[in-house]
C-alpha cells in the first residue's frame, strides 16, 4: 500500500492505494481515517481490486479547510468525484462506512453514472435516516451536543477521548483518533460535518437511487436502528439488498466482523465484473 496527496475540489486529499485491478473507494466516516479499512483494503486489492481509501477532508493527514461551510455535503461529494477524475477512475465500486455512506448515498443521487454500485455499511438512505422515527432520534442524542462549538470539544478531548474510548472496536483504531484529534483544528473539523449538515434530517424529500445498493447493518450499532436501512428499499429505483450483522456486534462492523464482511464486500463487486475478470 502506498499513500500519496492528490489535489481535489480546492484542497489536498492523502489518499492510501493498494493493488491493480478494477477500482474499489473506501470512504470513511467519524472519527476515523482510512485505516478503519484496513482489513478490507488487504481483502480487496488481494483480491483483484485496486483499492482507494482517502482521508476525507478534516480527517488523518488530508487538509482541514477552518470554515464550518467547507463541509457541507456537496462539498464532500465533490470530494470525490475530483478524486476520481484525478485518478482517472471513469466508475468505481463504491463502499462507505458512516459518514462516508453518507457521501456514497449522495454519490449515488447525484452522479450515479460514475457508481457500478454501492454497499453503505451502518447508514441509510438519508430519506429513510429522515423518516426513522422516534428510535432514531433517541440514539443520535450525540448530533445535538456536536451543534455546541467549543463544548462538545471539550466534552470529547476530557481525559484523551474518553467519552470515545468505550465506542472503539480495539486499541489500534483508539490510537488513531488519539493521534489526528491531538492536532490542532482536527476534532473541530470533524465535528463541522454535523454542523455544516444539521439540516439534511430535516428534509425528507431526496431521489431515488439508481444504483445497486448492498445496505449492511449490525445489531449491536449503538448510533443507528435498523429500520434506517432496512427501509432504504422504498427509495430505490435499482436492486437492493438488505444484509443484517448479528451477534455483539457495534458499529464498527468492518473492524468487529472483518472476514464476514470481507466476503460480503468482495462477493458484491465481483457482481459488476464480467466472467472473464472474475
Amino acid at each position: 500500500m502506498r499513500q500519496q496527496k492528490i489535489k481535489t475540489n480546492g484542497i489536498e486529499l492523502n489518499v492510501a492505494i493498494a493493488g491493480e485491478g478494477p477500482p474499489v473507494l473506501l470512504l470513511h466516516g467519524f472519527p476515523d481515517t482510512h485505516t478503519v479499512w484496513r482489513e478490507q483494503i488487504d481483502a480487496l486489492s488481494d483480491a483483484g481490486y485496486r483499492v482507494i481509501a482517502p482521508d476525507l477532508r478534516g480527517y488523518g493527514a488530508s487538509e482541514a479547510p477552518p470554515a464550518t461551510q467547507d463541509y457541507g455535503i456537496a462539498t464532500l461529494r465533490d470530494d470525490i468525484i475530483g478524486l476520481m477524475d484525478a485518478l482517472d477512475v471513469e466508475q468505481a465500486c463504491l463502499i462507505g462506512h458512516d459518514w462516508g455512506s453518507l457521501i456514497g448515498w449522495y454519490l449515488c443521487m447525484h452522479a450515479p453514472e460514475r457508481i457500478q454500485r454501492f454497499a453503505a455499511l451502518s447508514v441509510g438512505h438519508p430519506a429513510a435516516y429522515a423518516n426513522a422515527g422516534i428510535g432514531q432520534k433517541c440514539k443520535a442524542w450525540y448530533a445535538a451536543l456536536f451543534q455546541l462549538p467549543g463544548i462538545a470539544e471539550s466534552l470529547l478531548q476530557f481525559g484523551n477521548l474518553m467519552a470515545l474510548k468505550p465506542q472503539a472496536a480495539d486499541a489500534e483504531q483508539l490510537a488513531d483518533w488519539r493521534a489526528n484529534f491531538a492536532r490542532p483544528g482536527r476534532l473541530t473539523a470533524a465535528l463541522n460535518y454535523y454542523r455544516a449538515n444539521r439540516h439534511l434530517a430535516a428534509d425528507p424529500s431526496y431521489d431515488k437511487i439508481h444504483v445497486p445498493v448492498l445496505g449492511i447493518w449490525s445489531a449491536h450499532d449503538p448510533a443507528l436502528t435498523e429500520n434506517q436501512m432496512r427501509d432504504s428499499a422504498a427509495y430505490m429505483a435499482a436492486p437492493f439488498r438488505y444484509h443484517r450483522i448479528d451477534g455483539a456486534v457495534g458499529h464498527w462492523l468492518q473492524l468487529e466482523q472483518a472476514e464476514d464482511i470481507n466476503q460480503l464486500l468482495t462477493d458484491f463487486c465481483a457482481e459488476a465484473l464480467t466472467p472473464s475478470v472474475k
